[in-house]
């Protein structure tokens, strides 16, 4: 049974740093693209950052570039999000989302989604 399980959310002033985790299990990481969303009320999924299944190639979006770095841990068969430098808007639960193919920009291309964890950027 594939699951994903964010963890590593929760409240953090403005200018400082959380990282997410993603854990995966009933499959390999290795095989899969692996994405970070997150999503406000009333909003649609954005998508932040995606790494390839093969680990060799990851992208970002422009709202989170510089500040946001994904990663991943093959033996731990675990995806990270760094986020350092946050702001207030980026306040928002935060979601991992697997695919068997490349990496996609739509949330609606990925079937496997976490529960979410939630960030709160405030001072």
């Amino acid at each position: 049974q594939v699951q994903l399980v964010e963890s590593g959310g929760g409240l953090v002033q403005p200018g400082g740093s959380l990282r997410l985790s993603c854990a995966a299990s009933g499959f390999n990481i290795r095989g899969r693209a692996v994405a970070w969303f997150r999503q406000t009320p009333g909003q649609e999924r954005e998508g932040l950052s995606c790494i390839q299944m093969h680990g060799d190639s990851v992208n970002y979006a422009v709202s989170v570039e510089g500040r946001f770095t994904i990663s991943r841990d093959v033996t731990k068969n675990t995806v990270y999000l760094q986020m350092n430098n946050l702001k207030p808007e980026d306040t928002a639960v935060y979601f991992c989302a697997a695919r068997t193919t490349w990496c996609a920009s739509g949330a609606r291309d990925y079937i496997d989604w976490g529960q979410g964890t939630q960030v709160t950027v405030s001072s």
